[in-house]
């Protein structure tokens, strides 16, 4: 605790109303004497040197309330990092004793552990959830370094959907501030906070599907057509926890709730994002096709086959089937050696020839 501290705290115990803040109260009586109460004690009345004394003995809440009420931060940055402490489920004592191990909350694919200095300084430092046990990270302490880590995935691709569970590996920020964290996080996962403070106000503003599609314009001006069951389509093949860790609360309208789930994510989605509304665009373009009958000969091994193709790919697990597994539909020899068997030297399954419709085929 500095002096500092204890004179800002005698001076605004003189003001009116004194101080009341997590269990720390504290007022003058006008003539120059001050009580001090917390949950496990009262003091006073007290000369301003013994408000030091008392003070020092109650370092933790005085550092807390100083930390806490001398920050410039708005209030959706406030409430977020008091959120990170666990401070409504901790009284300060508790909390302090907690902050000295640190106490880890869960970002999406962030692990954010929060430390406390000597004089109520908050520190943190944040990884990917999945380097928690590691300790051989590249160290960074520049909030802009986030960009670059939140560009690409491990493979070095492009991520257009920075709330895909894609996060990159490897890294770690150490020793940021309040401010530093939280410009961390939106680098990351940009408007996040903002949001998640919306939602707990009963603030957000929702635009739903309905309304969202009907305002574009130019080339996405088409997307207003897909009906209903193909918005519930568009949300379970983009709008799920194993694609995007928002959770979503749009609908196709305020009236027509979507039988998707909607995520298990800490933070809300409140309209359809811009890869949604791209991907929209070229769905309302196939779905303008009539269908059409084809007759194909397959075994029922090579139906399932095909089904097993679909499904690996829809849910990204290509790479992960091992090139010995034969029993896996999705296997990459498996693959080949249907193509060689049932494609023909013109790339047509069965022979069949397809008339391409759509414009972007």
């Amino acid at each position: 605790m500095t002096n500092t501290q204890v004179v800002t705290l005698r001076e605004a115990a003189s003001d009116e109303g004194g101080v009341s803040f997590d269990g720390l109260v504290t007022s003058d009586d006008n003539s120059g004497t001050y009580t001090v109460t917390t949950p496990e004690a009262s003091h006073g009345p007290l000369e301003t040197d013994e408000l030091m004394a008392v003070a020092k003995s109650n370092a933790a809440y005085v550092t807390n309330w100083y930390y806490w009420t001398q920050s410039d931060l708005t209030e959706d940055e406030w409430a977020f990092l008091r959120w990170l402490e666990r401070a409504a489920e901790n009284d300060v004592r508790d909390r302090y004793e907690a902050l000295d191990n640190g106490i880890e909350r869960a970002w999406g694919e962030i692990s954010v552990t929060t430390t406390i200095s000597e004089t109520g300084q908050r520190q943190y430092s944040l990884c990917n959830v999945a380097d928690r046990e590691h300790t051989a990270l590249n160290e960074h302490t520049d909030p802009l370094d986030a960009r670059q880590i939140a560009k690409y995935d491990d493979d070095g691709h492009y991520r257009p959907l920075k709330t895909a569970p894609t996060l990159q590996t490897g890294w770690q920020f150490t020793g940021l501030t309040g401010t530093e964290v939280l410009q961390t996080i939106d680098f990351i996962y940009p408007a996040t906070v903002q949001n998640w403070y919306l939602e707990r106000q009963d603030e957000l503003d929702i635009s739903h599907w309905r309304e969202t599609a009907e305002r574009q314009t130019g080339i996405y001006d088409i997307i207003d057509e897909l009906d209903p069951e193909a918005v519930e389509w568009l949300a379970t093949a983009c709008c799920v926890d194993s694609q995007c860790l928002k959770r979503r609360q749009w609908d196709e309208s305020e009236d027509s709730p979507l039988d998707v789930p909607r995520g298990d994510g800490a933070f809300p989605c409140r309209e359809p994002c811009s890869l949604v509304i791209a991907a929209a665009r070229k769905w309302t373009r196939l779905e303008r096709e009539e269908t059409r009958e084809y007759t194909f000969e397959l075994t029922p091994s090579e139906k399932a086959q095909i089904e097993d193709l679909i499904d690996a790919v829809s849910d990204g697990r290509t790479d992960d089937i091992r090139e010995a597994d034969m029993k896996d539909g999705a296997n990459r020899y498996r693959a080949r050696y249907l193509r060689a068997k049932r494609f023909d030297e013109n790339g047509q399954l069965c022979g069949v020839t397809t008339d391409a419709t759509d414009p972007d085929s």
